[in-house]
């Protein structure tokens, strides 16, 4: 299953017999990339407790089946922002998405506006954001990474031209203050600006699809730095992300950014209900409730235990939203249960494309509807907003008293 765009029914009905879990896909993609996309994708921060603290407490949430209803008309969608969607899941923005699968952004945008799901694109994915709304007009979402020197100028260009080329959602990044240390990309040289080295050159070899997908879509750069960079080679855009990437967005900022920006906007990386009531007084429509997939802070809760407490102080003020850690649909009618009105999937959606090539992003985004309808009618439930109401039990969810302050 190379790298072919001709998707038809019969082959992915095919791929979908053949992989049937995220696990499935660990295993082939683990073969067809490089060592050192395959562990930039599969890191996380420190020793990755985070990371593997985020699947341990999804998988410990239980959600109660009923049955004696008639489930042969079960809706998927969900409406975010007056859009209606075909489920909610979307996919998440991925930095370097090229490296792990060359000509990634614009498989995912065209996926997506394909089987109607929101696409929240990434300040540093490997197409621009004006290509990825031509893609993807109705679905594109914009996440914006803070650029803090010059007082922000070059986050202000960049949602400037977010706006102009149609977005449809804001969604500023919080939770990136500063870089955090991700071991396996130290050890396999994956440093800003990055380099090619015998070892990475030898190991690129190694993979023979991945390197046919190069020759298909160009190496990799981060495609929305290069007006800001003066060149469209890596090394100039990557010295510019080296250079302006990072400093965070002080709330300061985030109003500043509302009162540019007219449509909806949120903020992600959101894990204590104290900040999610900032953003609601700062006029936000919303948050995403995320740990950034536990590859920046090793120590954080998993994101599922801190949704039900935020959800409540949200309540109906605005949209809260999940990540990290999704990987099937039965994770979706966890994550609504406890309270999100939809989710995101990044790790899953990057590992269909690695696994399967190009045909990859429409493998995933099948298997998260088909998965989800599946788990509404095993519970009884006819539609997103029932799932909301489900039955949960969440032994690890957090109280409002486990968020005050120590005295």
């Amino acid at each position: 299953m190379g790298g072919g765009t001709g998707d038809d029914a019969k082959t992915l009905a095919e791929l979908r017999r053949r992989y049937p879990m995220v696990s499935d896909l660990e295993k082939r993609a683990k073969w067809r990339i490089p060592r050192f996309a395959y562990e930039f994708l599969q890191g996380g921060a420190g020793d990755e407790t985070g990371l593997n603290r985020n699947r341990s407490a999804l998988k410990a949430v239980e959600v109660v089946p009923r049955y004696g209803i008639d489930v042969t008309k079960v809706d998927t969608s969900v409406e975010l922002f007056g859009y209606h969607y075909a489920a909610p899941i979307g996919i998440s923005p991925i930095g370097l998405d090229g490296m792990m699968w060359p000509g990634a952004t614009e498989r995912f945008a065209k996926a997506a506006q394909a089987h109607n799901i929101p696409y929240m694109v990434g300040t540093l994915a490997c197409s621009t954001i004006e290509q990825v709304v031509e893609w993807a007009s109705d679905v594109t979402w914009f996440q914006l990474y803070p650029m803090a020197p010059d007082n922000h100028r070059y986050s202000f260009e960049m949602a400037e031209r977010a706006r102009v080329a149609g977005a449809k959602v804001l969604v500023a990044t919080l939770d990136v203050p500063v870089r955090a240390k991700r071991p396996r990309d130290l050890r396999n040289g994956l440093v800003m600006p990055f380099r090619l080295t015998p070892k990475t050159m030898m190991r690129a070899a190694m993979a023979p699809l991945w390197l046919d997908a190069v020759r298909r879509n160009g190496m990799p750069t981060f495609a929305n730095m290069s007006k800001f960079a003066g060149g469209t080679d890596h090394g100039s855009t990557a010295g510019f992300v080296q250079k302006h990437i990072g400093g965070g967005f002080p709330w300061s900022e985030i109003a500043r950014l509302r009162d540019r920006w007219p449509g909806p906007m949120m903020v992600k990386g959101v894990m204590h209900p104290a900040d999610a009531e900032k953003a609601l007084k700062l006029g936000l429509n919303g948050v995403v409730v995320s740990n950034h997939g536990g590859r920046q802070f090793d120590a954080a809760p998993a994101t599922i235990d801190v949704l039900p407490e935020i959800a409540r102080t949200v309540g109906t003020r605005g949209t809260v939203l999940f990540d990290s850690g999704v990987v099937s649909g039965v994770d979706m009618l966890r994550a609504l249960a406890c309270g999100a009105q939809s989710c995101f999937a990044g790790r899953a959606f990057m590992l269909g494309l690695s696994a399967l090539g190009d045909r990859g992003a429409t493998h995933m985004a099948q298997a998260f509807i088909e998965e989800y309808r599946i788990a509404l009618g095993q519970n009884g439930l006819l539609s997103s907003d029932e799932a909301r109401r489900a039955p949960v039990r969440h032994p690890g969810a957090w109280t409002a008293d486990n968020f005050k302050l120590r005295s």
